[in-house]
This record gives structure tokens, sequence and C-alpha cells, in this order.
């Protein structure tokens, strides 16, 4: 799919007040009909409903519903409006396609008065639901006519994205950035403008180990693996990785940690130092350094062995930090949350206050139980959870992404929302910059490959969404780049920083499959 396709078909797509100054007011000459639906996957039963209603009127218009008020599925719709909307205008029968941004299409058929309105044949099969009923009275009311096309074929698009999930990772990509209005160069541009920036992070460093064991057999009498000790690999996580990933893209990094008084604590301070990271450590001696120790053999994760205190930070070290957050000079401050001890309900309101004005803040929370809380952080830029933590935070298990994110961006007041959807990828919800009212919903499918270790793709994910806000501004350019970041990530074996060479790769293997040459 190239531009060629949009501009072709782009003529079609048009806004309710446009369509009516063609079509003219009702009663009108050239009989008009209207379909509305969501039409994510469009199917034979799409096909054959909107072929019904043009044979019965002039003037076909397609409405579909807008991605924030569609509610079927946890994760749809798959195909965003805008490129849901050309899939429709390709269609020789279908005259314009309208994007209704209300939840009902009461509005528009009150505003356009269709000669007629088409519903599918399944709204009649048990009698009319009430949303139907009240769709029939409006018509009706104003003397058009509904009428309820052939149901000898119905199709389901729950049901066929249910069964395998349709790969539109390029095709989004492209309907966004033409939207939006920016190109793959603009990628690189600001890929290469990632440098100069002083960022600010703070929170609790992990040590991950992985130990290397080759598995060579099992008692039979207890449930015991037996496993040959090959080597183990440490590598630093947690906040610590944030700030070797910003300072990888090109940023200058302060770097505000507590560790223990221990081995861990001088290889974490030397692996910071050898990456020209800024570090402000605080040393607990009652506490050791954090460190996750996963047993594998064969590339199975047998066992995860943790050493920590997830105790509260002490009231002096609470003033230590306070006091760095507010005299440290930097464009950024990052509090990268896993719950050890620095972030907690006493401290987060003590930290947030003490950040300087005009300072872009932006909050991840990295937390795989009820203890954590991602609403704690309240009137950030930028917050980055996964979706288990934002279910857990709202106490919601059923709503679509799109709605949990609403309620998330009402509960936080944050300016912008980066939702980590694993696998499937993000989900982002903005504020509109030309009016702050508006809100804007986006996903960006995961670019990742070939996955070896998912570990840490948050991580990256934070630092160059973050660096890329700063610099460009743009919700779109920054989680792109931050997905990309992500996707490296994932095919790394470890919790490697993410260079930017590493990106502009991606990048360019992306452009290529675009056939943006």
């Amino acid at each position: 799919m190239t531009n060629d396709f949009f501009e072709k078909y782009e003529h079609k797509i048009k806004t309710r007040e446009e369509i009516l100054s063609e079509i003219g007011d009702f009663p009108r000459n050239n009989k008009t009909i209207m379909c509305h639906g969501v039409f994510d996957v469009v199917h034979p039963g799409h096909v054959r409903h909107l072929a019904y209603a043009k044979s019965k009127a002039d003037i076909l218009i397609a409405s579909i519903t807008c991605d924030k008020h569609i509610k079927k599925g946890t994760y749809r719709p798959h195909v965003p409006q805008n490129l849901r909307a050309h899939n429709l205008a390709a269609f020789e029968m279908v005259d314009y396609v309208l994007i209704d941004i209300n939840e009902k299409p009461l509005e528009n058929l009150k505003f356009l008065k269709p000669d007629l309105f088409a519903k599918g044949f399944e709204y009649t099969s048990k009698g009319l639901p009430p949303d139907t009923q009240e769709e029939v009275d409006l018509v009706e009311g104003y003397g058009g006519d509904v009428i309820f096309t052939p149901g000898d074929i119905v199709y389901s698009s729950s049901k066929l994205i249910d069964m395998a999930l349709p790969n539109l990772q390029i095709e989004k990509l492209l309907a966004s950035m033409r939207e939006e209005s920016f190109t793959f160069e603009d990628l690189h541009e600001v890929l290469n403008n990632l440098k100069g920036k002083r960022v600010h992070v703070i929170g609790d460093t992990i040590v991950d180990s992985y130990t290397r064991t080759t598995l060579i057999g099992g008692q039979t009498k207890t449930p015991t693996f037996s496993v040959l000790y090959q080597g183990v690999d440490n590598y630093i996580g947690g906040a610590g990785i944030v700030a070797q990933h910003m300072r990888a893209a090109g940023a200058d990094v302060v770097f505000t940690t507590v560790l223990g008084d221990d081995e861990l604590k001088d290889f974490v301070v030397k692996g910071l130092e050898n990456s020209d990271i800024e570090c402000n450590v605080i040393i607990d001696k009652t506490r050791p350094t954090t460190n996750k120790n996963a047993i594998i053999a064969g590339g199975y994760r047998l066992l995860k062995v943790d050493t920590l205190d997830n105790r509260s930070i002490s009231e002096h070290i609470v003033e230590k930090i306070s006091s760095s957050i507010s005299e440290i000079e930097c464009d950024a401050i990052i509090f990268s949350d896993f719950r050890h001890g620095i972030f907690n309900k006493l401290t987060i309101p003590e930290f947030t206050n003490a950040i300087p004005e005009n300072i872009y803040r932006v909050a991840d929370s990295q937390v795989a139980s009820r203890w954590g809380n991602i609403t704690d952080f309240e009137s950030f830029d930028l917050i980055t959870p996964n979706e288990r933590e934002a279910r857990f935070a709202l106490a919601d298990q059923e709503s679509t992404v799109g709605h949990l994110a609403g309620k998330l961006v009402e509960e936080t007041q944050c300016n912008n929302l980066i939702l980590k959807l694993g696998e499937r990828g993000v989900f982002v919800l903005a504020k509109n910059k030309q009016d702050s009212d508006d809100q804007i919903y986006f996903s960006v499918d995961s670019f990742a490959n070939n996955v070896i270790d998912a570990v840490g793709a948050g991580d990256a994910l934070l630092a160059y969404s973050t660096l890329s806000m700063l610099h460009s501004g743009s919700p779109f350019i920054s989680t792109i780049l931050g997905s990309m970041a992500a996707a490296i990530e994932c095919e790394y074996d470890g919790n490697i920083p993410v260079k930017p060479g590493d990106v502009t790769r991606k990048i360019e293997a992306i452009q290529k499959i675009a056939q943006y040459e």
C-alpha cells in the first residue's frame, strides 16, 4: 500500500457537511441510502450488504464508527478508522465515506436525512433491539425508510479476527504517516537529533542474572530437576537500563538510585560509569542490591530466584532524592518504578512536588502485582504502563483498551499515555495540541520479528519515546521510534542498550518492505 492508494480514494472521504452540500436536503431528486457499521475486516457479508443497499438508491453513504467508540472485543478495532475509511472508499459502489465521531449514528441520520437507512438482516432475526428501534423511529420520523438487507450469508468480523489476526503492521503505519503528514525521512531526522538533552532518571535498579545450565535429568522420587551449571551473565536492569538506553540514544544522563553495600553494587556502578552516566548512587547498608536470577536450561526459564527488600526507603534517603530532583538541572525527569522501595504512596507526592517547573515529566510503572499503581503519578506529561498494571490500578478487567486508556488518562490527568500491550504493540491516547479538549487515539503494532527475550522492551520504549517527544513533540513519531527500539530489545538475549544505529536499520528494513525506497 502506497500513497497512490490513499490519494486515489481520498476524495470520497468527507465530513457530513461536505456530503450534505453535494446530495442536497431531504427530500431530494437522487435517492440516497446510508449504511453504518464498524467494518473492521471487510468480508463477503459486508460486500453483499453494501451491494444490496446500492441497488436501492442512486447514492450510497458508508458510515463507520470511529475508533474511540468501538466496544466489540478488548483490542478492537484492529484496523484504525482512517484505514477502514479508505478500504470502503475503494469500492466502486460506495459514493461517500463518513467517519462518525459519535457513539451512535443518530446525529448523522438527523443531519443528513438519507432517504433510506440499511441494516443487516441479523438485526431483525429475533426482533428489533432497542438501539435499532431508536434508529427506525428517527428515520421514519422525518419521512425516510429503514430497509434490511438479505441475510442468507452472515459473517462475523469478530470471529474472523479471532481465528487469525490479519497482519496490518505496515498498512497501519503508512496510514498514520499519511494522516499526520510525516515520512520515513522525518523518523530518521528525529532519531539523528536525540543528542544534547539532559535527562534525570530516578528509580529502582535491578541486576538481572541469567544462570545458564544444561538439563541432565530428574529425580524419580521427587519433582526435582538436575542441571549442570555452565555460567552466569549479569545485566543492569530496572531503572538502570533505562538510563543506559537514554545514554546510548545520545542523551546526557544523571541516574539517581539506591543500592546495597555489596558486590552487585560495584557491578552496577562500574557498568554505569563505563556507559558515561553520571551516577548519584545512595548506599543503604540495610538492604541488598535487588537481584533477579533466572535459572535457564535449553532456552527455558526453570526458576527465578529473587534477592530483594521491598521496604520503603528511610526518610533520610527520601530527603536526599528530593534534593537531587530539585537541584539537578535537566530537560526531563523519569520516575522508573519497579516498587522495590523508592516509590510508594508516601514518597511519590514528595518527589513529584520537588520537580522544578518546565521540566518534562515521565513516569513508568513496571509492577506485575497489585502493590504498584500507575495512578499514583498524577499530572505527568507521559506515562507508559502495561495493560496488566493499568487494569490492576483501575480494578477493570473487562473494558476495551480504548476505554481503559480513557479512564486512566482521566484518573491521572496525564497529557500522553502509551499503553503497552505486549506482542500486540501499544495503544496511545494523547492530547491534541490544536484542541486541548480533544484526544487522539491510535495504535501501533509490534515491530519485533524474532522475539528472543522480551525482558526490557518497555525500558527501551520509554527511553526512545521520551527523547523523541522532547525533540519532535509528536506522539506518533515518538511512539513509532519507541516501538522500534522495544522490538530491537526483544531480539536481544538479555538487557542490552539499544543504539540509534539499531533503530536506523529497523526503519530502513520497514521502509524497504513498504516500498519507500
